[in-house]
């Protein structure tokens, strides 16, 4: 087996294969690598955008993705209380579809047309135990297969692609930059029965300091999710010795005026519920001489904005796309690229990012943000800007001037 790549990338899900497959069109020899063995199910909300559906009918995989018995979405609907914004998701390169697809099938699919690249070698069951160094520089990686065999691959570059307790990020120590503590548990579960709300929709409900978002998923099932306070020590408690009853009864308490607990008494828990308690917000350095993060390796936020699929691709692709154009690079060349990385990514997903560390404190809706709320609801284009800044069809900028030329109107 060739010992040598051009790039070693460690975890083979989203982030990984897309930047195996960007580099490997362009004619670099990757190895990639993952500690499963897939189909592997992880910690996610499954969901993202039709920004992403576009990123995946142009890497060829969406139609295969969509034989996986995924249902369609193409409306987003946001409850603050008693105020519903629910509308069309906007259309983005001339896709208009959302979905939520399981990573067994997500990961899987993407792995296997990874493994079609002459130029790809994939071993899975392959545990990262540390990097290897020349001088200062990260030439390579040492790890254990899946007999405990040790066995070493050296690369010009190595990618930590391997989440967010990364032990790429670890071992080269990259520098944390920014880190905003998450305030909210959250839980959520597979359930079946489920009813759509009139189509199905991506749904979010928030009253007071409790959230609970809804995604239809593949097989009919409904990724259903509870968000609360971690101070809130009794429902932790209670979620901890009995996690079905007390989402249940969570839904039941604290959103009477939804459809939730009517559309959840028929339903059936399919897996069991899984929970994140306490995270941070945090983001990364992202290069360093001989190696790279992407996806949650560099940086991470509150995932009731649906972003990180999304950001795994998209952040694949602005890696693949500053690699290729420095193909050529050299060790003193380190700087120069790992600044024009950071840069294109914090120019990419900063703006968001901060939305997600204000997500995160969870803070109770104000008098004047239910009012503006309100306004929203009633104004179509308003609507559109709002849904709008989930799938990049516009930037919150957008969605400020068309608010604010709205209230203007009014004065």
């Amino acid at each position: 087996m060739n010992k040598s790549y051009d790039v070693i990338i460690t975890g083979a899900r989203c982030a990984g294969s897309t930047l195996a497959i960007q580099l490997a069109e362009s004619g670099f020899q990757v190895l990639l690598v993952d500690r499963a063995t897939f189909p592997s199910d992880t910690l996610s909300t499954n969901t993202f955008f039709n920004n992403t559906t576009a990123i995946l009918r142009e890497m060829g995989v969406l139609d295969q993705l969509l034989e996986t018995n995924v249902t369609p979405v193409q409306t987003i609907k946001f409850q603050f209380e008693d105020t519903v914004i629910e509308g069309p998701i906007p259309a983005v390169d001339d896709e208009d579809t959302a979905y939520c697809i399981r990573r067994t099938h997500l990961d899987h699919i993407l792995l296997n047309h990874a493994k079609s690249n002459k130029n790809i070698k994939v071993i899975e069951g392959y545990r990262v135990t540390d990097v290897i160094y020349d001088g200062e520089t990260v030439i390579g990686v040492r790890g254990e297969d899946r007999s405990k065999k040790v066995q070493e691959y050296r690369a010009r570059l190595v990618v930590g692609a391997d989440g967010r307790n990364s032990k790429i990020r670890k071992l080269v120590k990259s520098q944390l930059k920014i880190i905003s503590p998450s305030s909210i548990a959250i839980y959520f579960g597979y359930f079946s029965g489920i009813h759509h709300d009139s189509v199905p929709k991506f749904e979010v409900y928030k009253r007071k300091d409790k959230m609970a978002i809804l995604f239809p998923t593949n097989d009919h099932l409904y990724v259903v999710v509870a968000n609360f306070p971690l101070e809130n020590k009794t429902l932790l408690e209670n979620f901890k010795e009995d996690p079905e009853s007390s989402f249940r009864q969570f839904i039941d308490d604290h959103f009477p005026n939804t459809t939730l607990s009517y559309r959840l008494k028929a339903s059936k828990l399919t897996e069991p519920i899984k929970g994140l308690i306490g995270y941070d917000n945090y983001w990364y350095q992202g290069m360093g001489a001989g190696w790279a993060l992407v996806g949650d390796s560099i940086c991470f936020k509150d995932p009731a904005l649906a972003q990180g699929i999304h950001d795994a691709f998209r952040g694949a692709q602005i890696l693949a796309n500053i690699l290729i154009k420095n193909n050529n690079w050299q060790t003193n060349q380190w700087e120069t690229v790992a600044g024009e990385y950071q840069q294109s990514m914090e120019k990419e997903f900063m703006i968001r990012f901060y939305m997600g560390c204000e997500l995160s404190k969870n803070e109770i809706i104000t008098e004047q943000q239910d009012a503006i709320n309100k306004i929203i609801s009633t104004h179509p284009s308003a609507i559109e800007k709002f849904l709008g800044i989930y799938n990049y069809a516009n930037e919150p900028v957008d969605f400020e001037k068309e608010l604010q030329r709205i209230i203007g109107n009014f004065s």
